[in-house]
């Protein structure tokens, strides 16, 4: 399996060193080895951290800004290069006799594009760049990974949702929802969907946040290979920006679904709370994740491209597994890669069709070619 599978798998999100623990706060009273987080295990290089403010930062807090301009520039201030940290704690059981698992914890370096600016939408699109610490005290050459995607719409008039079973479904937005309002819709590592909702900025001098209501999502790959308890998440996602970079703070239940596709009785298995943060850094080298964006472009243009022409068909989209956990993502990973490393150079055309192979390959329904 090529390296740049192997790291999707297995190092996404992941540069921890080895047997660093922290503090885990919630369960004082357990043994703090039982709760040792997992997550990546291997080390990545020291990175140095941007100092003050950000220009980001200064352009959202001028003064005399619309509602509307405020935030664009605070969805624009996500832009940039990070050091990521995703951490992950349940923190509370509603089954009988239950033990809480280790908490997650990993984190990578990372560069989010600005791939679409057209005024009332925005998509910006996560890389992860990560260069691994070697025995010899050297370092990989660098290992670009191809992350989430999240793309926000100004009043929208719909708005993708996820429906469990791996299905989506785009759902109409009222009216009185819409005003003011932008949709965050976020994208898997394929650019196949993964969960939508519709919030309104708010701003308060120096504080920046956008917020969600509760929506389902797909389990997310930190869970797929580890559980088999629950069906989706049910959460909500808040996202804050900082001088020196932004927090995604999400709070999930663990949820079942019976075998008609409604809640279970006692459906919530777990709550668990996520932070993971994004701090600028300086100096770090994200050239070979620029080349592979630029070489891309033209193929995950057209991926996405496809989805939104699916979901605004208005019916359920049906995938044949979960993207990531039924390796649905391998074709199209392969292809990228042969287009990041110059092998071929196809036509928009070729391009076009072998993206509608690919993706259509993923669908259950609508039926496939459609």
């Amino acid at each position: 399996m090529p390296l740049l599978i192997l790291c999707l798998l297995f190092l996404i999100g992941g540069q921890v060193t080895a047997g660093e623990a922290g503090y885990v706060f919630g369960w004082s009273f357990i043994d703090p080895g039982a709760m040792a987080p997992r997550g990546g295990t291997t080390a990545g290089k020291t990175v140095q951290l941007q100092a003050g403010s950000s220009p980001a930062w200064q352009a959202l807090r001028e003064t005399g800004l619309s509602d509307f301009e405020r935030d664009r520039r605070a969805i624009l201030a996500m832009a940039g290069e990070y050091r990521t940290s995703f951490d992950f704690l349940e923190v509370a059981g509603f089954t009988d006799g239950y033990t809480p698992p280790r908490p997650y914890r990993s984190w990578g370096t990372e560069k989010v594009y600005v791939v679409a600016d057209r005024g009332e939408f925005i998509s910006l699109q996560h890389v992860l760049v990560m260069r691994i610490a070697t025995k010899d005290g050297g370092e990989s050459e660098a290992i670009v990974t191809k992350h989430w995607r999240q793309d926000w719409q100004y009043e929208p008039t719909t708005v993708l949702r996820y429906r469990g079973r791996n299905r989506w479904q785009a759902e109409k937005v009222p009216d009185a929802e819409r005003r003011g309002a932008w949709a965050q819709t976020v994208w898997q590592v394929d650019d196949s969907p993964r969960y939508g909702d519709v919030a309104r900025w708010q701003h308060y001098g120096n504080y920046s946040a956008w917020a969600s209501a509760d929506g389902w999502r797909p389990l997310p790959r930190r869970e797929f290979s580890t559980r088999s308890d629950y069906d989706l998440l049910v959460g909500s996602n808040r996202h804050v920006i900082l001088p020196n970079g932004w927090l995604h703070e999400q709070n999930n239940n663990k949820v079942r679904l019976d075998p008609h596709d409604g809640l279970a009785e006692g459906a919530v298995v777990a709550r668990e709370i996520g932070l993971n943060r994004y701090e600028r850094i300086a100096g770090f080298d994200f050239a070979a994740g620029d080349r592979y964006v630029e070489r891309t472009t033209a193929l995950w243009s057209a991926v996405s491209a496809r989805w939104a022409e699916l979901a605004a068909s208005g019916e359920v989209l049906k995938l044949k597994g979960a993207p990531d956990k039924d390796q649905l993502f391998v074709p199209l990973f392969e292809y990228a890669q042969t287009l990041a490393n110059g092998a071929v150079k196809p036509t928009p055309a070729e391009i076009t069709a072998r993206v509608r192979e690919l993706t259509d390959a993923y669908l259950t329904s609508p039926a496939p070619g459609r």
